[in-house]
């Protein structure tokens, strides 16, 4: 899944800013355009697992992937990733589907499974995440990672800015790694445009939000995350790979594990990811988002020290702090609020 020139050189710096804030307006406009249309043909009804009391237009998913591909690819012209942009416009096209009319849990997961193994097998043989696992082995591994976290992101976009809170973080951070020479140039102008992009959608799904994004927005967005972040374990930077998204894999893997363990059908949506519990346990929808935005800042952080830190043992003391983090925020989450005494 290498996407091309190994560092980002000094002369490209320049279209990083430029690439985000022309993806911000581009998503903006179109959500404008396309919210009426979503308002009469794709509401998302209120019901027992939602979080929000209204119908509500999805679909803002359309705008957040046109812009990101339209700036990235105007970037990078011959040198633009096609197979993820064809994976990205194919996984779009499903999740509109299954936002218009739900798609049956395996024939979903196929699909998913196509436009991720388009991604992890087109890649050149000399791309390795761990050399020392069989190629084979490596690349099933590869797929089934891709494939989760495809779904997590997807399972996490429950909350108003929810998302926004966890890719904005991300994207810039692997758009600021991308400058510094940790990423390939493709990669940097992508993270770039989706943050951008995702900016532009968030005035839009602040509490309470006015449209979502839409299966047709999270699983692409997913896509293009989980790409840019194998893109970073290929540089040989896993640690880092690892702690950026850090929280969305711990709320959901352990959500997941909590719920075979109750023999509950996992497949199903529910209400009982940390950040969903933490609504019922008293935080209110900004207080959930704003402790998520900032614990991603925190594993930015730790994602580029762990860059320059030159040794395994640090890099998994980093890596450890950070999951020290997460769990953090994720009992706070599952425990009532306090009030504050009354004085």
């Amino acid at each position: 899944m290498n996407g091309g020139p190994a560092v980002l050189a000094i002369a490209e710096w320049w279209p990083i800013l430029p690439v985000g804030a022309a993806a911000a307006i581009l998503s903006a406009l179109i959500i404008r355009l396309i919210r009426p249309h979503l308002q009469k043909h794709a509401l998302a009804k209120p019901n027992a697992r939602s979080s929000h009391r209204v119908p509500t237009p999805q679909g803002a998913g359309i705008a957040v992937v046109a812009a990101t591909l339209i700036v990235a690819g105007s970037v990078l012209s011959g040198r633009a990733p096609a197979g993820l942009f064809g994976a990205t416009l194919f996984i779009a096209a499903l999740g509109f589907a299954d936002d218009i009319k739900p798609v049956p849990v395996l024939p979903r997961l196929v699909l998913q499974a196509i436009a991720v193994g388009a991604l992890v097998f087109a890649s050149p043989a000399e791309f390795r995440v761990a050399s020392t696992v069989p190629f084979w082995i490596e690349r099933g591994l590869l797929l089934l990672a891709g494939l989760w976290f495809v779904n997590l992101v997807n399972f996490m976009d429950g909350l108003d800015w929810m998302t926004v809170a966890e890719v904005v973080p991300i994207t810039a951070a692997l758009a600021i790694l991308g400058i510094q020479g940790d990423l390939p140039l493709p990669t940097t102008i992508v993270t770039a445009a989706l943050c951008g992009a995702m900016i532009g959608f968030a005035p839009f799904n602040r509490p309470v939000a006015s449209i979502f994004l839409g299966d047709v927005g999270s699983l692409p967005i997913g896509l293009i995350v989980g790409w840019s972040l194998l893109q970073l374990a290929g540089e040989h930077h896993l640690a880092a790979a690892l702690l950026l998204p850090l929280y969305y894999l711990a709320d959901a893997t352990v959500t997941l594990l909590r719920r075979m363990m109750r023999h509950e059908p996992f497949w199903v949506a529910h209400r009982s990811h940390f950040y969903q519990r933490a609504t019922d346990n008293g935080f209110t929808v900004t207080q959930v988002v704003s402790e998520v935005f900032v614990l991603n800042l925190v594993l930015a952080a730790l994602a580029a020290t762990s860059i320059r830190a030159g040794s395994l043992a640090l890099e998994t003391a980093l890596v450890a702090l950070g999951g020290a983090a997460v769990a953090l925020v994720m009992v706070r989450f599952s425990r009532p609020r306090s009030k504050p005494a009354a004085i």
